[in-house]
């Protein structure tokens, strides 16, 4: 699969700018949330806001700004399906093929003993991690990255393959992509637990 659109949220932003740059080389099309936006225009990286390829604004100080159809619909449909590309298309979306996610580290939150339940509860991220599963339920057709230490492997196999991610390296991504929202989930269950002993 031949990336064209990725959306790029990231908490850590360790090899990030290098990594959209190889992106942009191929022409793939970069969205981005708030924080990773600035960055990328920072390093002057183009990038559109999520908030105008959705046409909707980031909304409830930020809580809901990837929740879309366009993001979900472009991330979970198949691609050979007739009705799911008619039905993409009546609605104006496109296709997504890459979501490059990390999220914020409950669990150094959570560690804080200063934080209280309301702050770690706010910092619980919902859109990344929803993008994630999507992205790694579609992995027939969608690479999920939520290792900043994968970025040099799919990089080298972009360079290697004209942009294209193979169907291998998007099945293992896959599988660490629900194995790192599976933890996140765990570290946020077991702190809700010992919430309730207090």
């Amino acid at each position: 699969m031949r990336v064209q659109r990725a959306i790029l949220s990231c908490y850590d932003k360790t090899g990030l700018i290098d990594f959209a740059r190889l992106l942009t080389e191929y022409g793939v099309e970069l969205i981005s949330t708030s924080g990773t936006l600035s960055v990328l225009r920072e390093a002057g990286i183009p990038a559109v806001s999520i908030s105008d390829y959705t046409g909707m604004p980031e909304m409830m100080s930020g809580r809901v700004k990837s929740l879309h159809p366009a993001v979900h619909a472009g991330l979970l449909g198949i691609r050979e399906s007739k009705l799911h590309q008619e039905q993409l298309q009546a609605h104006g979306f496109q296709w997504i093929d890459m979501v490059v996610v990390n999220l914020q580290p409950v669990a150094e939150l959570i560690a804080r003993h200063s934080a209280a339940p309301d702050e770690v509860m706010d910092q619980i991220d919902i859109g990344g991690v929803a993008m994630l599963r999507s992205a790694a339920k579609n992995y027939r057709y969608v690479t999920a990255v939520v290792n900043p230490e994968r970025y040099p492997q799919i990089m080298h196999e972009m360079r290697a393959h004209d942009g294209v991610v193979s169907f291998t390296t998007r099945f293992s991504l896959a599988r660490e992509a629900f194995a790192w929202t599976a933890r996140y989930d765990r570290e946020i269950a077991e702190y809700l637990e010992g919430l309730e002993t207090r």
